[in-house]
């Protein structure tokens, strides 16, 4: 019997999920999870269940009541079930998959009650190479007949270069709701983020229909107007906290992973300050005091390979409300920051034996993070919940 129901029906041509045998356990059945760094086998303070099993996923978005958008490299929009069983395909996105290309972020309007609107990003062929593209649609809920619809692009960042890596493309909306904050990475391009003519290794702010917001801070210096930070590299999450502040973490080169503050105008010093080098061993200058550029407020070395980036303000792990969660690639963990208004330092650092390509709360406060699934074979969804 296969370990998940799949319901197939596409934006214009349906296209069918695989469905091979599943690794691990059983959806429903627990499995213990390695211990950080310190701790004694079996003392991690959750419990891992997986809920079904994806090919290649990017992204998740929990529904209000709690089914799951989920986003899959090869262009596939997902509608899952409460439990993970039952699978919709919503839509088929026409992507560039090559390399670190995908369709990614997937995030819900903040009128979404009344508008149904879903907003999400992908990394897409043009004249003269490659870019990352914001988009929305309508969520159509008819039963049995659940799509996505009335698909629009948004916003498509400049310049297209070649290449396949660092399109990021993570969304976050403004706790007023007003503005919709969007990454685009330096596509390893390196000086495009200082480049006041790009978009590229920018933190941007948009209008919800993709605009340049009014009154973004750097366009009297001559930046494109949609800039409101620079100097980044590959920005694979962001999020505000429940102060307001927002928050961005991203991949450095060899070394100097960041998870960073994000300030108005500010620039971040890539590729000009990094704390790693580069990957042929050559220097790059430390970020210090008054070199002119924003530091991390908190780094990595050796690197943790940041996904995706998830704030907690749930029930069920009350003495995490308020930190930082970010899924681990290369380093196969969850990694936790504790945030402090405006100073973060180090938490927990847990293996979880594969690469965690991002992380969300739910709306019961459960913490599910999704596999990465990299090359070709299926990435699982887990659910972590308290241990007893």
């Amino acid at each position: 019997m296969l370990r998940r129901i799949v319901f197939i029906a596409a934006l214009g041509a349906a296209s069918a999920c695989s469905a091979g045998t599943p690794a691990g356990p059983a959806p429903g059945a627990t499995e213990p999870v390695a211990p950080a760094a310190g701790e004694s086998p079996g003392k991690t303070p959750f419990v891992v269940t997986p809920m079904a099993d994806l090919d290649a996923p990017w992204a998740i978005e929990f529904l209000p009541d709690n089914r799951m958008l989920v986003t899959e490299k090869d262009g596939r929009l997902l509608l899952l079930s409460a439990d993970g069983r039952q699978i919709r395909t919503l839509a088929t996105i026409p992507v560039s998959s090559a390399g670190q290309g995908a369709l990614m972020d997937v995030v819900l309007a903040p009128d979404f009650a009344r508008s149904k609107r879903v907003y999400f990003s992908y990394s897409a062929a043009g004249d003269g190479g490659k870019g990352v593209v914001l988009a929305r649609g309508v969520l159509d809920e008819t039963p049995g007949a659940e799509r996505l619809r009335a698909i629009e692009t948004l916003y498509r960042a400049t310049p297209l270069v070649t290449g396949d890596g660092h399109f990021s493309g993570r969304i976050a909306f403004s706790p007023d709701g007003r503005h919709l904050f969007f990454t685009a990475g330096d596509r390893q391009k390196f000086t495009p983020a200082q480049d006041k003519a790009a978009s590229l290794g920018k933190v941007l702010r948009l209008t919800l229909d993709g605009q340049p917001a009014p009154g973004n801070p750097l366009t009297a210096q001559g930046f494109r107007p949609e800039v409101w930070s620079y100097g980044h590299r590959n920005l694979l999450g962001i999020a505000f906290d429940a102060q307001g502040n927002l928050w961005e973490q991203e991949m450095g080169p060899k070394g100097g992973d960041e998870l960073n503050l994000i300030l108005p105008g500010r620039n971040y010093g890539w590729p000009n300050a990094s704390n790693g080098s580069h990957y042929d061993g050559r220097d790059i200058p430390d970020h210090r005091a008054g070199d002119g550029y924003e530091a991390p407020r908190v780094w990595w070395n050796p690197v943790i390979s940041p996904g995706g980036l998830m704030i907690y303000s749930g029930r069920l792990f009350r003495q995490w409300r308020g930190d930082a969660f970010i899924g681990g690639l290369s380093s196969q963990a969850l990694v936790r920051v504790n945030l402090d208004g405006l100073t973060a330092t180090k938490g927990d650092q847990w293996s979880m034996g594969a690469r965690i390509r991002d992380v969300a709360e739910a709306p019961d406060g459960a913490i599910w993070v999704i596999e990465d699934g990299k090359d070709g074979s299926q990435g699982r969804l887990l659910k972590l919940t308290p241990r007893t």
